[in-house]
């Protein structure tokens, strides 16, 4: 590379010109440096949205039919059984005399996992399966199996019935227990606390497992017509994602901010120390 100076009889001037084209070289440099540093960082960026999908998904239909399905249960349920005896008539006489303080009013709790099987083991029963059926069919069930124990009274209840959902800040979600039966999307996104300021409503996914395959459904709650595909209910173990809205800028100009500084910082101790 050649180099021509303004000035070749003053030597004060021939150094002046070198240290400016030194210094602008050396910022040529830094700027491409920069510059490549960037379009590696842009790979990182929007990295934390999940389930993404093709252009030509086909996404299944909204299940609003969904509100006569009642749950069942299946295998890993955390449930508890209660048994009262008398058909439960305790359990009338305590709520209709005003007493403040629950007494013992002659029940049991028992608290089960059901196995990979769905079966518990009950007491004198031994292992009973329960998977397959809704908890109206396993009381029912139940009190027939200890009809000989003073015509007992079965109450059943799931323990961890619950949805994941991601309200649209890419991987930050929350874990919502389905404490009713017939829980809407909309619901459920409620509890989680709503859509956040970075979340798509036109762009909400309900991932369902099931027999061994994911069933996705894309829901648009942006527009007024989407109130009728969030009253679709929720099932245990569905994932409601909201997608987040990409933020290209955002993230480039706070992946690159470092390394500006770092350049900056360098050019001004250049221009320093030659200077």
């Amino acid at each position: 590379m050649l180099i021509h100076f303004k000035n070749t009889g003053n030597a004060f001037e021939i150094m002046k010109d070198l240290r400016f084209f030194v210094v602008m070289t050396n910022t040529r440099i830094l700027f491409l440096l920069a510059f490549v540093a960037a379009l590696l960082s842009s790979c990182s960026i929007n990295k934390n949205i999940m389930f993404q999908t093709d252009t030509e998904y086909e996404f299944k239909k909204p299940d609003l039919d969904s509100t006569n399905k009642e749950y069942k249960l299946a295998a890993f349920d955390y449930i508890t059984i209660n048994l009262f005896t008398g058909d439960g008539a305790m359990i009338l006489e305590y709520t209709t005399s005003g007493i403040e303080r629950q007494p013992n009013y002659g029940g049991f709790d028992l608290y089960y996992i059901l196995d990979k099987n769905g079966e518990v083991d009950l007491p004198v029963l031994g292992k009973t399966k329960l998977s397959g059926l809704s908890i109206p069919e396993a009381q029912l069930y139940l009190e027939a199996k200890f009809i000989n124990y003073n015509d007992p009274f079965c109450l059943v209840r799931v323990l961890n019935r619950r949805v994941m959902v991601f309200t649209g800040e890419g991987s930050i979600g929350a874990v919502v227990p389905l404490a009713n039966q017939n829980i809407s999307v909309l619901e459920a996104i409620a509890l989680a606390g709503g859509i956040r300021e970075r979340g798509n409503a036109s762009k909400v996914k309900i991932i369902r497992g099931k027999n061994g395959l994911n069933e996705v459904y894309r829901l648009n709650l942006s527009t007024i017509e989407g109130v009728e595909s969030a009253k679709m209910i929720v099932q245990a173990g569905d994932i409601i994602y909201v997608e987040p809205v990409p933020q290209i800028t955002n993230e480039f100009v706070k992946d690159i901010a470092p390394l500006v500084t770092l350049i900056t910082s360098t050019l001004i101790l250049f221009l320093v120390v030659t200077n």
